[in-house]
């Protein structure tokens, strides 16, 4: 595998990462850290700097740095001060209901915030890279034709949320130029140890753990499990993110990639899955305030081009998968329940 490397011959790497300390942040500075070369340096962004140590913080490669994304201002200073090679944008609005909650944040955030860090690389760094982190929800409606979606198929979203990332996305591809080598990711369901309570796979971990502690009684509360998915380890998702960055000077300048297993799964399935690795008998009961409406029946992604480009394809097994994700709620359940 490349080492990280700067697109400049000879200049040691300085990468920034936003939104560091999210979910998927925090195993893309993991990946990261372990290929990076002599001299080169981590910039861990995130819109505040307390809570769990980040991964290497306090070690002479990685520095942390406080940075909202909606703040115009900051954004061009810190990217002034730090000078990055590359940019790894993961900073945003990620949920439907934060953005329905906050429209105009999400907008600021999610569009101009992503906007106003790519013209600052390309004003105090020209040449940099900036990956930008979208999202597979972009395609919308064209999932309803019932196969893989690939990078040729044309974003039609269907919720406020996909429409600021497909914004964000295309006003970043129009960027694309000698001053700024541009890279657009968009992976689809991504899961792992350490995400929110708010996604189906840990929700379903999560309750499985308080089940075993005896903190909720043997029921499964449930959604829709007729839905069917494309799920990713966030693990494979981050050595995804690593091979842009290590592989940019040599991509066609604004490529997409989509970042996708190929394999559908059913919601009922996975349910089924991490019940087998309960320790005690659960039953499973539907909740209608867990069902989402204009649910799409399949997601489904083709990641070819990020196979035949990057050399990148999942390696993560899917049992390990939900395994380390049941093991971590197990163990936060318990760390919570001690005295």
């Amino acid at each position: 595998m490349d080492k990280v490397r700067s697109l400049s011959e000879g200049e040691s790497p300085r990468i920034m990462v936003t939104g560091a300390a999210g979910f998927v942040g925090r195993h893309v500075m993991e990946a990261l850290l372990r290929r990076l070369p002599e001299g080169g340096k981590l910039i861990a962004c995130c819109r505040a700097t307390g809570g769990a140590p980040l991964p290497g913080a306090g070690s002479d490669v990685v520095d942390v740095i406080e940075l909202d994304i909606a703040d115009a201002g900051r954004i061009d200073e810190v990217v002034r001060q730090v000078m990055p090679t590359h940019i790894v944008h993961l900073a945003g609005v990620s949920t439907l209901a934060a953005v329905a909650a906050a429209p105009d944040r999400a907008w600021q955030i999610n569009l101009f915030g992503t906007l106003r860090l790519a013209e600052a690389l390309a004003r105090h760094r020209p040449g940099g890279c900036f990956l930008f982190v979208g999202s597979s929800e972009v395609y919308g409606r064209a999932f309803q034709g019932g196969r893989a979606v690939d990078e040729t198929m044309l974003p039609d979203p269907t919720n406020l949320y996909s429409s600021t990332k497909i914004a964000a996305d295309l006003a970043v591809g129009q960027l694309a130029s000698d001053r700024l080598t541009v890279v657009r990711a968009r992976p689809f369901n991504h899961i792992g140890p350490g995400q929110r309570e708010d996604f189906a796979v840990s929700a379903f971990a999560a309750q499985i753990a308080r089940i075993e502690r005896g903190l909720q009684p043997p029921v499964m509360r449930v959604g829709n499990l007729e839905s069917e998915r494309d799920f990713l380890d966030v693990r494979d998702i981050a050595d995804a993110y690593c091979r842009m960055v290590e592989q940019a000077g040599r991509l066609p300048n604004g490529v997409v990639f989509n970042l996708a297993s190929g394999v559908p799964r059913r919601i009922r399935s996975v349910l089924d899955d991490l019940l087998a690795m309960a320790r005690i008998p659960i039953e499973v009961a539907m909740d209608e305030t867990r069902m989402r409406p204009s649910e799409t029946p399949l997601v489904l992604g083709n990641a070819g081009r990020a196979r035949d480009l990057l050399g990148w394809a999942p390696t993560h097994l899917w049992t390990d998968t939900v395994g380390d994700i049941l093991d971590h709620w197990r163990h936060r359940v318990s760390r919570a329940d001690r005295p």
